[in-house]
Protein backbone atom coordinates (compact mmCIF):
# COMPACT_ATOMS: atom_id res chain seq x y z
CA UNK A 1 0.00 0.00 0.00
CA UNK A 2 1.12 3.57 -0.25
CA UNK A 3 1.26 5.63 3.21
CA UNK A 4 2.60 8.79 4.10
CA UNK A 5 5.67 7.97 5.91
CA UNK A 6 8.61 10.52 8.44
CA UNK A 7 11.76 11.01 6.80
CA UNK A 8 14.03 12.67 8.23
CA UNK A 9 15.53 13.76 4.63
CA UNK A 10 11.69 14.85 3.23
CA UNK A 11 10.26 18.31 3.08
CA UNK A 12 8.52 18.72 6.68
CA UNK A 13 10.45 14.94 7.56
CA UNK A 14 7.38 13.23 5.35
CA UNK A 15 7.64 11.57 2.33
CA UNK A 16 4.89 8.84 -0.11
CA UNK A 17 6.20 5.69 0.01
CA UNK A 18 5.21 2.21 -0.58
CA UNK A 19 5.27 0.39 2.54
CA UNK A 20 3.68 -3.23 3.71
CA UNK A 21 0.09 -3.70 4.15
CA UNK A 22 -0.67 -3.36 7.71
CA UNK A 23 -1.91 -6.79 9.78
CA UNK A 24 -5.04 -6.17 12.56
CA UNK A 25 -4.38 -7.88 16.07
CA UNK A 26 -7.61 -9.45 16.98
CA UNK A 27 -9.68 -6.34 18.52
CA UNK A 28 -8.64 -4.59 15.38
CA UNK A 29 -10.63 -3.84 12.17
CA UNK A 30 -9.06 -3.15 8.84
CA UNK A 31 -10.04 0.07 7.44
CA UNK A 32 -9.61 1.36 3.92
CA UNK A 33 -8.61 5.02 4.46
CA UNK A 34 -10.83 7.32 2.30
CA UNK A 35 -9.51 10.40 4.20
CA UNK A 36 -7.38 11.57 7.02
CA UNK A 37 -6.80 14.87 8.99
CA UNK A 38 -3.91 16.53 9.86
CA UNK A 39 -3.34 18.08 13.92
CA UNK A 40 -1.34 21.08 14.18
CA UNK A 41 0.05 19.29 16.96
CA UNK A 42 1.14 15.94 15.61
CA UNK A 43 2.46 18.15 12.14
CA UNK A 44 4.49 20.67 14.71
CA UNK A 45 5.76 18.74 17.52
CA UNK A 46 6.66 15.48 15.73
CA UNK A 47 9.67 14.16 16.66
CA UNK A 48 12.87 13.90 14.20
CA UNK A 49 14.16 10.84 16.23
CA UNK A 50 11.17 8.61 14.82
CA UNK A 51 12.31 5.78 12.57
CA UNK A 52 12.15 6.50 9.02
CA UNK A 53 9.34 4.83 7.64
CA UNK A 54 6.95 5.02 10.24
CA UNK A 55 3.47 6.08 9.65
CA UNK A 56 2.22 8.60 11.39
CA UNK A 57 -1.47 9.86 11.78
CA UNK A 58 -3.91 9.65 14.63
CA UNK A 59 -7.33 10.86 13.10
CA UNK A 60 -8.92 9.03 9.56
CA UNK A 61 -12.28 7.90 8.12
CA UNK A 62 -13.09 5.38 5.62
CA UNK A 63 -14.83 1.79 5.12
CA UNK A 64 -14.63 -1.56 6.95
CA UNK A 65 -12.25 -3.98 4.53
CA UNK A 66 -12.37 -6.90 7.69
CA UNK A 67 -14.04 -6.90 10.83
CA UNK A 68 -11.90 -7.85 14.14
CA UNK A 69 -11.42 -11.38 14.63
CA UNK A 70 -12.70 -11.49 18.12
CA UNK A 71 -16.26 -10.36 17.36
CA UNK A 72 -16.01 -6.74 18.36
CA UNK A 73 -17.00 -3.73 16.09
CA UNK A 74 -18.76 -3.21 13.05
CA UNK A 75 -18.82 -5.60 9.67
CA UNK A 76 -17.35 -5.40 6.60
CA UNK A 77 -18.69 -2.29 4.35
CA UNK A 78 -19.45 -0.18 7.35
CA UNK A 79 -18.45 3.27 6.99
CA UNK A 80 -16.62 4.72 9.93
CA UNK A 81 -14.47 7.04 11.93
CA UNK A 82 -10.96 6.04 13.57
CA UNK A 83 -7.85 7.38 16.07
CA UNK A 84 -4.71 6.11 17.22
CA UNK A 85 -1.86 7.40 18.01
CA UNK A 86 -0.20 6.42 14.60
CA UNK A 87 -1.24 4.93 11.56
CA UNK A 88 -3.60 6.99 10.09
CA UNK A 89 -1.79 8.81 6.89
CA UNK A 90 -2.30 5.35 4.88
CA UNK A 91 -4.44 3.44 2.12
CA UNK A 92 -5.31 0.85 4.92
CA UNK A 93 -5.37 1.20 8.95
CA UNK A 94 -5.90 -1.84 11.46
CA UNK A 95 -7.43 0.40 14.47
CA UNK A 96 -8.65 -0.87 18.02
CA UNK A 97 -12.52 -1.20 18.11
CA UNK A 98 -13.11 0.95 20.72
CA UNK A 99 -11.53 3.90 18.52
CA UNK A 100 -14.03 4.14 16.05
CA UNK A 101 -17.38 5.37 15.68
CA UNK A 102 -19.75 4.27 12.16
CA UNK A 103 -20.64 7.41 10.04
CA UNK A 104 -23.86 7.32 8.53
CA UNK A 105 -24.66 7.70 5.19
CA UNK A 106 -25.14 11.56 4.98
CA UNK A 107 -22.03 12.47 7.02
CA UNK A 108 -19.67 12.96 4.76
CA UNK A 109 -15.81 11.18 5.29
CA UNK A 110 -13.35 13.81 4.86
CA UNK A 111 -15.47 15.52 7.19
CA UNK A 112 -15.83 13.05 9.50
CA UNK A 113 -12.05 12.51 9.45
CA UNK A 114 -11.65 15.82 11.26
CA UNK A 115 -13.78 15.05 13.92
CA UNK A 116 -11.04 12.75 16.49
CA UNK A 117 -8.59 14.27 18.22
CA UNK A 118 -9.66 18.22 17.80
CA UNK A 119 -13.16 17.31 18.15
CA UNK A 120 -13.40 15.29 21.15
CA UNK A 121 -10.40 17.97 23.16
CA UNK A 122 -12.65 20.30 22.32
CA UNK A 123 -15.33 18.27 23.71
CA UNK A 124 -13.47 17.13 27.17
CA UNK A 125 -11.88 20.29 27.28
CA UNK A 126 -15.50 22.15 28.02
CA UNK A 127 -16.83 18.81 29.86
CA UNK A 128 -13.69 19.79 32.56
CA UNK A 129 -15.09 23.19 32.99
CA UNK A 130 -18.48 21.82 34.33
CA UNK A 131 -21.68 23.06 34.13
CA UNK A 132 -22.02 26.39 31.46
CA UNK A 133 -25.36 26.97 32.08
CA UNK A 134 -25.39 30.87 31.88
CA UNK A 135 -21.71 30.78 32.21
CA UNK A 136 -18.91 32.76 30.23
CA UNK A 137 -16.44 31.00 28.57
CA UNK A 138 -13.01 32.10 26.77
CA UNK A 139 -11.80 30.10 23.83
CA UNK A 140 -8.29 31.25 23.14
CA UNK A 141 -7.08 30.00 19.61
CA UNK A 142 -10.66 29.99 18.18
CA UNK A 143 -9.73 29.94 14.79
CA UNK A 144 -8.35 26.64 14.81
CA UNK A 145 -9.55 22.96 14.54
CA UNK A 146 -10.10 22.40 18.27
CA UNK A 147 -11.06 26.26 19.03
CA UNK A 148 -14.04 26.20 16.26
CA UNK A 149 -15.11 22.33 17.71
CA UNK A 150 -14.81 24.32 21.43
CA UNK A 151 -16.65 27.35 20.59
CA UNK A 152 -19.88 25.45 19.22
CA UNK A 153 -19.49 22.90 22.25
CA UNK A 154 -19.79 25.45 24.80
CA UNK A 155 -22.22 27.38 23.44
CA UNK A 156 -24.33 24.19 23.06
CA UNK A 157 -24.12 23.60 26.87
CA UNK A 158 -25.45 26.68 27.59
CA UNK A 159 -22.38 29.19 27.94
CA UNK A 160 -21.79 32.68 26.49
CA UNK A 161 -18.37 31.94 24.63
CA UNK A 162 -15.98 34.39 23.80
CA UNK A 163 -13.81 33.75 20.85
CA UNK A 164 -10.36 34.63 20.95
CA UNK A 165 -8.33 34.98 17.84
CA UNK A 166 -4.68 36.32 16.35
CA UNK A 167 -6.76 38.47 13.73
CA UNK A 168 -9.69 39.93 13.05
CA UNK A 169 -9.52 37.55 9.46
CA UNK A 170 -8.77 34.45 11.87
CA UNK A 171 -12.17 35.22 13.41
CA UNK A 172 -14.19 35.19 10.50
CA UNK A 173 -17.42 32.65 11.04
CA UNK A 174 -17.19 32.26 14.82
CA UNK A 175 -19.80 34.23 15.39
CA UNK A 176 -21.97 32.32 13.43
CA UNK A 177 -20.68 29.05 14.81
CA UNK A 178 -21.63 30.31 18.52
CA UNK A 179 -19.93 33.06 19.99
CA UNK A 180 -21.15 36.05 21.84
CA UNK A 181 -17.82 38.21 20.48
CA UNK A 182 -14.60 37.84 18.97
CA UNK A 183 -11.45 39.71 20.53
CA UNK A 184 -8.23 40.27 19.40
CA UNK A 185 -6.15 38.08 22.11
CA UNK A 186 -7.31 37.98 26.05
CA UNK A 187 -5.99 41.68 26.73
CA UNK A 188 -8.84 43.17 24.91
CA UNK A 189 -11.78 41.67 26.31
CA UNK A 190 -13.55 43.14 29.36
CA UNK A 191 -15.24 41.54 32.00
CA UNK A 192 -14.10 38.37 33.54
CA UNK A 193 -14.89 34.62 32.37
CA UNK A 194 -15.97 31.58 34.65
CA UNK A 195 -13.90 29.34 32.15
CA UNK A 196 -11.32 29.13 29.37
CA UNK A 197 -10.40 26.57 26.91
CA UNK A 198 -6.89 27.54 26.54
CA UNK A 199 -5.58 26.05 22.95
CA UNK A 200 -2.54 28.81 22.43
CA UNK A 201 0.18 28.77 26.10
CA UNK A 202 2.61 31.59 26.19
CA UNK A 203 1.81 35.03 26.95
CA UNK A 204 -2.13 34.30 25.89
CA UNK A 205 -2.58 31.67 28.78
CA UNK A 206 -1.43 34.18 31.30
CA UNK A 207 -3.23 36.89 30.38
CA UNK A 208 -6.61 34.44 29.73
CA UNK A 209 -5.77 33.38 34.07
CA UNK A 210 -5.96 37.20 34.60
CA UNK A 211 -9.63 37.05 33.30
CA UNK A 212 -10.29 34.53 35.27
CA UNK A 213 -13.53 34.74 38.17
CA UNK A 214 -12.96 33.37 41.21
CA UNK A 215 -13.89 29.66 40.88
CA UNK A 216 -12.98 29.92 37.82
CA UNK A 217 -11.72 26.89 35.62
CA UNK A 218 -8.45 26.74 32.78
CA UNK A 219 -8.13 23.89 30.82
CA UNK A 220 -4.78 24.35 29.22
CA UNK A 221 -5.41 22.30 25.87
CA UNK A 222 -2.27 23.44 23.71
CA UNK A 223 0.95 25.36 23.26
CA UNK A 224 0.38 26.78 19.25
CA UNK A 225 2.76 29.82 20.69
CA UNK A 226 5.21 27.20 21.23
CA UNK A 227 6.10 29.39 24.07
CA UNK A 228 6.28 29.11 27.72
CA UNK A 229 3.93 30.22 30.18
CA UNK A 230 5.35 32.67 32.93
CA UNK A 231 2.27 33.44 35.41
CA UNK A 232 2.89 36.74 38.26
CA UNK A 233 0.82 35.14 40.69
CA UNK A 234 1.52 37.87 43.58
CA UNK A 235 -0.43 40.14 40.39
CA UNK A 236 -2.96 37.91 39.97
CA UNK A 237 -3.81 37.35 43.34
CA UNK A 238 -4.01 41.09 44.51
CA UNK A 239 -7.92 42.38 44.91
CA UNK A 240 -9.25 39.19 43.51
CA UNK A 241 -9.07 34.87 44.10
CA UNK A 242 -8.12 33.17 41.02
CA UNK A 243 -9.51 30.40 39.51
CA UNK A 244 -7.30 27.32 38.86
CA UNK A 245 -5.44 25.73 35.87
CA UNK A 246 -5.68 22.37 34.48
CA UNK A 247 -3.07 20.78 32.22
CA UNK A 248 -5.10 19.05 29.49
CA UNK A 249 -4.75 15.29 28.17
CA UNK A 250 -7.49 13.95 26.32
CA UNK A 251 -8.46 10.83 27.49
CA UNK A 252 -8.72 7.51 25.70
CA UNK A 253 -10.54 5.00 24.19
CA UNK A 254 -12.68 7.98 21.67
CA UNK A 255 -15.22 5.52 20.83
CA UNK A 256 -17.76 6.89 23.21
CA UNK A 257 -17.14 10.34 22.46
CA UNK A 258 -17.21 9.88 18.77
CA UNK A 259 -20.38 8.27 18.22
CA UNK A 260 -21.72 11.66 19.96
CA UNK A 261 -20.25 14.00 17.96
CA UNK A 262 -21.14 12.04 14.99
CA UNK A 263 -24.27 12.20 15.94
CA UNK A 264 -24.32 15.85 16.51
CA UNK A 265 -23.13 16.87 12.79
CA UNK A 266 -25.72 14.32 12.05
CA UNK A 267 -28.52 16.20 13.69
CA UNK A 268 -26.52 19.44 12.09
CA UNK A 269 -25.35 20.80 15.78
CA UNK A 270 -22.61 20.57 14.95
CA UNK A 271 -20.62 21.97 12.11
CA UNK A 272 -17.27 20.32 11.00
CA UNK A 273 -14.37 23.44 10.23
CA UNK A 274 -13.05 22.41 7.02
CA UNK A 275 -10.45 25.17 6.36
CA UNK A 276 -7.82 23.34 3.54
CA UNK A 277 -9.45 19.97 1.58
CA UNK A 278 -7.31 18.35 -1.18
CA UNK A 279 -5.75 15.31 -2.42
CA UNK A 280 -3.13 13.53 -0.03
CA UNK A 281 -0.23 13.60 -3.18
CA UNK A 282 -0.62 17.77 -1.80
CA UNK A 283 0.62 17.13 2.08
CA UNK A 284 3.37 19.20 2.19
CA UNK A 285 1.06 22.80 0.69
CA UNK A 286 -1.53 20.94 4.01
CA UNK A 287 1.41 21.39 5.94
CA UNK A 288 3.00 24.95 5.01
CA UNK A 289 -0.72 26.33 4.93
CA UNK A 290 -1.16 24.92 8.28
CA UNK A 291 1.93 25.37 10.08
CA UNK A 292 1.39 29.09 8.79
CA UNK A 293 -1.67 29.65 10.50
CA UNK A 294 -3.57 29.44 6.86
CA UNK A 295 -6.17 27.27 7.68
CA UNK A 296 -9.43 28.29 9.59
CA UNK A 297 -10.18 25.25 11.21
CA UNK A 298 -8.93 21.35 9.84
CA UNK A 299 -6.78 20.11 7.18
CA UNK A 300 -8.38 17.49 5.37
CA UNK A 301 -6.73 14.96 3.08
CA UNK A 302 -8.19 12.83 0.59
CA UNK A 303 -6.89 9.42 -0.52
CA UNK A 304 -9.53 7.02 -2.18
CA UNK A 305 -13.28 7.69 -3.43
CA UNK A 306 -15.55 6.42 -0.59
Amino acid sequence: MKALVHHRAGQHMLRLASVPDPTPGLSQALIRVVAFSFNFGEVAFRTPDLPDGTIPGWDAAGVVVAPAADGSGPAAGTRVVTFGWSGAWAELRAVDTSELAVVPDDVDLGAAAALPVAGVTALQAVQRLGSLLGKRVLVTGASGGVGRFAVQLANLAGAEVVASVGSAERGKGLLELGAAEVVIGPRTMTGRVDGVVDNVGGQQLADAYQRLSSGGVIAAVGMASKEPTTIDFEEARIGHDRGRIETFNITVPLGGDLRYLVRLAEQGRLEIPIGWRGDWRSYEAAVARLMSRQVAGKAVLDVQAA
